[in-house]
């Protein structure tokens, strides 16, 4: 028992920051799975992920709200800017979505770059260690309990009856815009949490971490996974956390590496890793095989 206590002791001291980044890219990855759920392509998340890092870093460093207080309103404020600019952004679709809302995250970039108070290109240092891996925990389970009972409920029929065919949803009386401007709300809110989660268990943050590569990295972990279900883009997460790790020679390719394995899941797993009726298929066949 001393033995397995001693090296769990030395693995967590070693790899929680490796563990902890996989459960706050869960979260992201979710965020942007539940835009896309609604047929939005989205790369406002990064951007979102820093609004809510940096809020809750100020209030913290500033004002000394407490870290439930703080989390809060890390998803709170990305939201509610989500909930402002959605009205004329989410009349784009497809790649012109896309575009209008990379500039978006640049001009946050930008602002943070130039603003004194966010310190700047040099970033806020000293952010309390307040992230625990229970935290983590909780808010990744809530996340997706959440986001299951959306996907069984009106909402989330509404989601993807949009993502299928907007124009039939119109005239099946489902209010598109209404419905379009909540995902984007609530994927913000999402993404904000988990950058305030960040921002409390990294101790600094610059602009440099949510630009456009960030808002890729996200994108390329739901569609890695496959967005068909919830566990996929939490797959999708874990593989491209861990891989730099795995291929530490590698790592100042690491944005080639991602472009390649996102080119090659796209061409031979068009529907991401996790796909359930083609895995239930394999088992069929295996079992039919054996048999």
């Amino acid at each position: 028992m001393e033995w397995l206590t001693a090296n769990f002791g030395d693995f967590w001291s070693t790899y929680s920051t490796l563990v902890f980044s996989v459960g706050v890219h869960a979260m992201l990855a979710l965020s942007i799975w539940l835009t896309l759920s609604c047929g939005l392509l989205s790369l406002a998340n990064a951007a979102f992920m820093g609004i809510g890092a940096y809020v809750s870093a100020l209030l913290t460093l500033n004002l000394g709200w407490s870290f439930p207080a703080v989390l809060l309103a890390g998803g709170v404020a990305p939201a509610a800017v989500a909930l402002l600019i959605g009205a004329p952004v989410l009349r784009l679709s497809g790649v012109y979505l896309a575009m209008a809302t990379l500039a978006f995250g640049e001009v946050v970039r930008i602002t943070v770059l130039n603003l004194e108070i966010t310190g700047g290109p040099e970033g806020l240092n000293g952010i309390p260690l307040s992230t625990e891996g229970w935290h983590i925990a909780l808010l990744l389970a809530l996340t997706i309990y959440g986001l299951a009972r959306l996907r069984r409920s009106k909402v989330g029929r509404a989601f993807e009856a949009i993502k299928e065919d907007e124009v039939a949803a119109r005239l099946m009386g489902i209010n598109v815009d209404r419905y379009k401007l909540l995902a984007f709300t609530l994927g913000g809110f999402i993404a904000g949490v988990a950058g305030a989660l960040n921002a409390h268990f990294t101790f600094f943050i610059s602009p440099r971490e949510y630009g456009f590569e960030n808002a890729v990295d996200i994108l390329t972990m739901a569609v890695l996974g496959g967005v068909s279900d919830l566990i996929g883009p939490m797959l999708g997460a874990a593989i491209l956390t861990l891989l730099p790790e795995l291929l530490r020679s590698l790592h100042d390719f690491r944005s080639l590496v991602n472009g390649a394995v996102l080119v090659l899941v796209v061409l031979f797993l068009p529907k991401g890793i996790w796909e359930p009726r083609r895995i239930r298929a394999w088992f069929q066949r295996m079992i039919g095989g054996r048999a």
